[in-house]
């Protein structure tokens, strides 16, 4: 039989006696340390539990979990883990209201009762799902990816895909950029696939369908997409990507672009066609508006200093700098018009990229960093906002850190946003959410909830490129698989879309 301790012993008396809720105890004006830190935040009303472990040293732990209206939940033990439904109940009868958190702590025979913790529940939700990549920090080995679906109202989590279905030996397999269109909305996504059955799966009529985009008048296939939000249109940078390493560099990889474009793929008539093509402009990381009428990228003007542009690159890395732009587009003639400049980075001795819209179209999220277009890699990178009325352009000191932040993703109500940040220990890249009041003000970020408090600091690998998703995707790896085995459709190319 096993030994109860007499804390234990007290604990489990205490339960019988008053619903786990010590009569006796004295009060502390300090704050209980707890992990993650999910103290004064906003959060969705339809957000996971947001569980945590007492970050200090006791014999007993007892937390209720309460608000104004509804039933309270006594937790007891050091983590905090609340059941799914009787958190969704309390979180769903007190929107507009805060959810507390009252802990009590025992040391030898005296409890005390610490401040309570309190989360404003906000009235907006947050979608239902997000999709995201999982990745091993690591510079050389691609062919340990997958993309993955989390329903972040609970803890349910599913495989979209996972190159172990092929990657064996030689036959290496890495799943690019993963895209839907309006939030997967109607069921429509686009996957890229490099190595063993490379090509772009795209769905068409309901049903998966594999092309190769690259055509004889184009750089590459397409890299980096953007599905326009009501139409059978997907736009996609063109890149001759290089990357380089450096020893004595903080960051120590550089991932470049040699040669890039902008293209418009038609996918009703399987036809590419060019939109940027400059000979020096470095055009990457495109996005839709929210009403399909322009188009915002990242460019760099790039003139080499040395013949050898590869050579170039890895010697003037560090001068490379990219500027914001946007480029109208006609809904009806599929043609697009002349181009703006939205912010002129380099100007500053910066560069901009990850352009994102918000849904409304009043704010222009992306992230600033010294150099380059790859800032998942930066420690410089940070996140900026736009206010396009004003032009008003700050950067967004609520959300950032000392490390850094890079690839965010607004809701499709635009009262939430997720970004990825390494301000964990600077090496693992994490999901964090904040609430966004509409006025150009975000609120105190919150990492993912996961079942287990201490998730983070025992799983080893980076996620990244976070999408909301209003629906489930709505194929399985298999699907996927079977598709990817067929011949790819050639595009083909037909000229100009414009400028």
């Amino acid at each position: 039989m096993k030994k109860i301790t007499i804390p234990l012993f007290l604990a489990i008396i205490l339960v019988a006696c008053s619903d786990g809720i010590p009569d006796d105890f004295i009060l502390s004006n300090e704050s209980v340390k707890i992990y993650p830190d999910y103290t004064n935040l906003t959060i969705p009303f339809n957000i996971a539990p947001t569980n945590f472990t007492i970050d200090e040293d006791a014999d007993g732990y007892i937390t209720k979990v309460y608000s104004a209206k509804g039933k309270s939940v006594n937790v007891i033990g050091k983590d905090v883990l609340i059941k799914v439904n009787k958190w969704k109940e309390l979180l769903l009868e007190n929107k507009g209201d805060t959810v507390c958190f009252q802990i009590y702590l025992q040391k030898g025979n005296e409890w005390t009762k610490y401040p309570v913790i309190k989360n404003y529940i906000a009235n907006e939700p947050i979608d239902n799902y997000i999709s995201y990549r999982l990745i091993e920090p690591l510079f050389a080995i691609y062919d340990e990816i997958s993309i993955h679906q989390r329903d972040i109202t609970s803890f349910n989590q599913k495989t979209i895909y996972h190159s172990h279905l092929v990657s064996t030996g030689t036959r290496g397999q890495c799943i690019n950029c993963h895209s839907f269109q309006d939030y997967n909305r109607n069921g429509k996504i686009q996957m890229h696939f490099r190595g063993y059955l490379g090509g772009t799966l795209i769905t068409k009529d309901r049903k998966l369908e594999k092309y190769n985009l690259k055509t004889d008048s184009t750089i590459s296939g397409g890299v980096y997409p953007t599905w326009h939000p009501s139409l059978d249109l997907i736009v996609y940078s063109v890149n001759k990507i290089h990357q380089n390493f450096y020893t004595r560099d903080i960051q120590k990889t550089e991932v470049q672009d040699q040669k890039s474009g902008l293209v418009l793929y038609n996918i009703r008539k399987n036809e590419v066609r060019k939109i940027i093509d400059g000979s020096y402009d470095l055009e990457t990381f495109p996005y839709w508006a929210p009403d399909g009428k322009s188009l915002f990228f990242a460019s760099a003007d790039y003139i080499p200093e040395l013949d050898y542009v590869p050579e170039d690159l890895a010697v003037n890395y560090d001068k490379i700098k990219y500027d914001l732009y946007k480029i109208s587009f006609n809904t009806r003639t599929l043609e697009f018009g002349e181009v703006d400049t939205v912010f002129k980075a380099s100007s500053i001795g910066k560069s901009a990229t990850f352009p994102r819209l918000s849904p409304n179209g009043k704010y222009l999220m992306f992230t600033m960093a010294d150099f380059g277009n790859f800032h998942i890699w930066h420690k410089t990178s940070n996140l900026y906002l736009i206010d396009m009325e004003t032009g008003e352009t700050r950067g967004i000191e609520e959300l950032n850190s000392s490390e850094t932040e890079s690839y965010h993703s607004w809701s499709s109500n635009g009262s939430w946003v997720i970004f990825s940040s390494r301000r964990q220990d600077g090496a693992y890249t994490r999901f964090y959410i904040s609430y966004f009041d509409g006025q150009g003000n975000f609120h105190k970020p919150f990492i993912l909830p996961q079942k287990d408090p201490q998730f983070y600091q025992q799983f080893f690998k980076s996620f990244n490129v976070p999408e909301f998703l209003i629906r489930q995707v709505d194929f399985s790896p298999h699907d996927f698989l079977k598709a990817l085995k067929t011949n790819s459709k050639n595009a083909v190319f037909a000229g100009n879309a414009g400028y």
